[in-house]
């Protein structure tokens, strides 16, 4: 009986255990139901301009922006890469200006666009990190994703109250922004937008919300470029890290599924070319009126599919990662090409301003493209993640084979958009953008500081000079640009007042900044040897 008595004791302590483990476990910790609301200052600023009349009876020219996904600078030939001729690229930016030191105002897809699209660094309206289509739900999920998945290098940042569902449908571009689309339709354009959006896929916060008059595209980070199945026109390649896998598995799924405007379409053909179709039909429908037209494409974005014609391309290329990601580079090419194509057809090019720009560097990751020479990929502050391909093209108003060396940033796309359309902006918020087209013609200089921020990892280039923060692991680097654009040799040590010149720049910049919308779940750690970068994503 003792015996029975000893053994009954254990099992109640072991199911006592189990109990406190599953109760620890499953406890939900999703408990932040803060709704983000906008701000009501702003968002009563943007209806009041909005809602004005326009004045201007100027000819109002066309505008169309070609948006690549994680294309690296010197994987075009453009600026002088051998592994991928871009013609028709290289053709857009002959026809006009070639920006050698072209920026995006964040190193990742989402923050990149918020500020792309409404002029401003994203920073100042909270949208600093990639939007969370969903967080862990209880402490089984978080510690199994940090212990039990191999992420990587990416790496989860200390648990805390994550948004509920009700929050994170108010995730996304703040409605109180007012987007370049909002822009031109105020000035009576019809506006598209086809392909990516990842800035919100919730009501409000849908493309058909923001000013766009038509969509066709998906509203996730990314999504399949043909459907996985065993169409031999169609190569797939698949890639190790579990972002990869989460893709393939997610690709049409919810809201990565294709869509013209509220309706889901089971599309079979290829997007990159499918896209340059719907662009072209979108310029055949809006010819005899002025149009604003977005294309954010998602190649060379994961996952790795491409047709075989393109693929077929490259057949001196031995590694096939390399070769299907040259193959989707070189199909982008081609719908650029399209493009361009249409609007000479229509004899519509003396009166279309076209931009091209990717919106980071390239996903080095992904072991396709390191980026170099530049330093870093995607999710960094060195050149590599921010310093991308741009170019403008306009017939009559800007030079062809213009170069223009200072630095420009995605953020003036939105700048000259207004100013080539004849649109006021608003006074309630600051712009950080300026017109390309004068800036060019005149050789004046754009931009003194750029600044960019990711949570504690930061950077600032100021003239030839450029510092960055790693603020988790409390190391910085200082490079001088002209000298060194590789950012191999750091000078922090040789020039602390220059450190400490930038440092305050920096700080001052930040005093006009709001606190992140929403919180990041992850940073991504970068391994130079004996340096370590990490940043909040």
């Amino acid at each position: 009986m003792a015996r029975f008595k000893v053994n009954k004791k254990i099992v109640f302590s072991i199911l006592g255990v189990i109990s406190v483990a599953a109760v620890f476990l499953f406890y939900p910790i999703n408990t932040d139901g803060t709704l983000i609301l906008p701000d009501k200052k702003l968002a009563e600023g943007k209806k009041q301009f909005l809602d004005s009349k326009d004045s201007s009876v100027q000819k109002k020219p066309n505008i169309i922006i070609l948006l690549a996904d994680d294309l690296g600078k010197y994987d075009i030939s453009l600026y002088g890469g051998k592994s991928t001729p871009t013609p028709q690229i290289d053709a857009l930016a002959a026809s006009g200006v070639t920006f050698t030191n072209g920026y995006v105002s964040a190193p990742i897809c989402s923050p990149s666009r918020a500020g792309l699209l409404t002029g401003r660094y994203q920073e100042r309206f909270g949208h600093e990190f990639q939007p969370g289509d969903r967080y862990p739900k209880n402490n089984l999920e978080y510690y199994g994703f940090k212990y039990l998945i191999n992420t990587n290098n990416w790496n989860l940042n200390p648990k805390i109250e994550y948004p509920n569902e009700a929050s994170i449908a108010t995730q996304g571009l703040p409605q109180s922004e007012i987007t370049f689309a909002d822009l031109a339709k105020k000035e009576g354009y019809s506006t598209g937008i086809i392909g990516k959006w990842h800035l919100g896929h919730n009501k409000g916060f849908f493309p058909l919300d923001r000013g766009f008059d038509y969509h066709y595209g998906f509203y996730q980070a990314f999504s399949l470029f043909a459907p996985e199945d065993d169409n031999p026109d169609i190569i797939n390649h698949h890639h190790k890290d579990f972002t990869d896998k989460m893709i393939w598995g997610n690709g049409r799924v919810g809201i990565g599924q294709i869509r013209r405007g509220n309706t889901i379409i089971d599309e079979k053909a290829y997007l990159t070319e499918k896209f340059a179709e719907e662009a072209e039909t979108f310029i055949d429908k809006n010819k005899t009126k002025p149009f604003l037209l977005y294309v954010p494409f998602n190649a060379p974005h994961t996952p790795f599919q491409v047709r075989k014609k393109y693929y077929d391309r490259f057949p001196n290329e031995k590694d096939e990662n390399k070769r299907v990601y040259f193959a989707m580079i070189s199909a982008l090419d081609d719908a650029v090409g399209r493009i361009r194509e249409k609007v000479k057809k229509e004899g519509l090019e003396e009166n279309t301003l076209i931009f091209f720009a990717s919106d980071n560097g390239g996903a080095d990751y992904t072991f396709a493209t390191t980026n170099a020479p530049l330093k870093g990929g995607k999710f960094s502050h060195f050149e590599g993640g921010i310093n991308v391909p741009f170019a403008l093209s306009w017939k009559g108003k800007i030079k062809p084979n213009t170069v223009y060396k200072t630095p420009v940033i995605s953020l003036d796309i939105f700048s000259t958009i207004a100013a080539a359309i004849h649109s006021k902006l608003p006074s309630d918020r600051v712009y950080d953008g300026v017109d390309l087209v004068s800036t060019v013609n005149n050789n004046k200089t754009a931009h003194q500081n750029l600044y960019w921020r990711s949570g504690d990892a930061k950077a600032i280039r100021s003239g030839d000079w450029k510092l960055i923060i790693s603020g988790k692991t409390h190391e910085q680097w200082l490079y001088n640009l002209v000298n060194d654009k590789s950012e191999s040799t750091d000078l922090a040590s040789k020039n602390p007042e220059k450190v400490k010149e930038l440092q305050i720049a920096l700080q001052n910049w930040e005093k006009d900044l709001v606190k992140p919308l929403w919180p990041n779940l992850t940073y991504y750690e970068f391994d130079f040897g004996a340096q370590k970068y990490f940043v909040d994503l």
